[in-house]
């Protein structure tokens, strides 16, 4: 059985955001955490969700809307990182794993694409 990378990542991710998300309510900070909630968890609920696309098309889909959630996640992690909500270790951090996952995303859209295209 192979090993799924963007799988895994993604739900490590999502641990990850509903811990600081829980940190961010507990300084009260309730509309940008439940933003980043939506967004960060999301992308793993989508990898899961194109294992199971009815088609290519349908798998790229999926993984593109990943994609845009990614992209929607990192604005609300620069945004907490700019008004201080983390700290400069916390958002190395925690943009370093989105970074990763960005580019897992773009990756695999990119390589499914061709893979279509033939």
């Amino acid at each position: 059985m192979s090993e799924n990378v963007v799988k895994d990542k993604s739900f490590a991710f999502a641990l990850r955001i509903i811990k600081l998300s829980q940190v961010l309510t507990e300084k009260k900070e309730y509309v940008l955490s439940k933003q980043l909630l939506k967004s960060g968890t999301s992308i793993g609920a989508l990898v899961r969700e194109a294992e199971h696309a009815e088609s290519k098309a349908d798998f790229i889909h999926k993984m593109v809307i990943a994609q845009k959630e990614a992209n929607e996640t990192d604005y609300w992690i620069e945004l907490l990182y700019q008004s201080e909500y983390l700290n400069n270790l916390s958002y190395e951090s925690i943009s370093n794993d989105i970074g990763e996952i960005q580019k897992l995303l773009a990756s695999i859209i990119i390589s499914s694409k061709n893979q279509k295209k033939n």
